[in-house]
């Protein structure tokens, strides 16, 4: 079992530092790739979960807000998006979708006037590239269940 009690697999994942990407720019860094266990992102490179604003992002690692597959994802989660200017949040599920999402965090982004976006791995991706290109858009995405 991995971190978070999911199935291990083959693949293995780099870890990154905090470094942001492309500091001084709003822009959200794209996603290169993702695969169980991975996610490539510009300026970034391999990592296992992520966190991306715009003008950045890092390594997501769960256990600085204490997140678990059940209740899933919390507004704590997503508040360092927000404050980087995030006017759009997409979240995924995980690539079995076992991850959830608080309904607190979905009222929150509500309250805030944020679009969430909630979506398998795969397609979230998908949905924050397009977003990406146009806008500036958060994710939390996890590459595993």
């Amino acid at each position: 079992m991995g971190a978070h009690g999911c199935r291990a697999r083959a693949d293995r994942t780099v870890s990154v530092n905090g470094a942001a990407v492309g500091e001084g720019t709003k822009r959200s860094p794209r996603i290169l790739a993702v695969a169980w266990g991975r996610i490539d992102v510009e300026g970034l490179g391999v990592v296992k979960d992520v966190k991306l604003y715009p003008g950045g992002g890092r390594e997501w690692d769960w256990s600085e807000t204490g997140t678990r597959h059940s209740p899933g994802i919390q507004p704590a989660d997503i508040e360092e998006l927000l404050l980087h200017g995030a006017a759009a949040v997409v979240l995924s599920r995980g690539m079995d979708l076992q991850l959830q999402v608080s309904q607190l965090t979905l009222e929150f982004l509500e309250e805030k006037d944020v679009k969430a976006y909630v979506a398998e791995t795969t397609e979230a991706v998908q949905i924050y590239n397009e977003l990406a290109a146009t806008q500036q858009v958060g994710g939390l995405f996890h590459s595993t269940c």
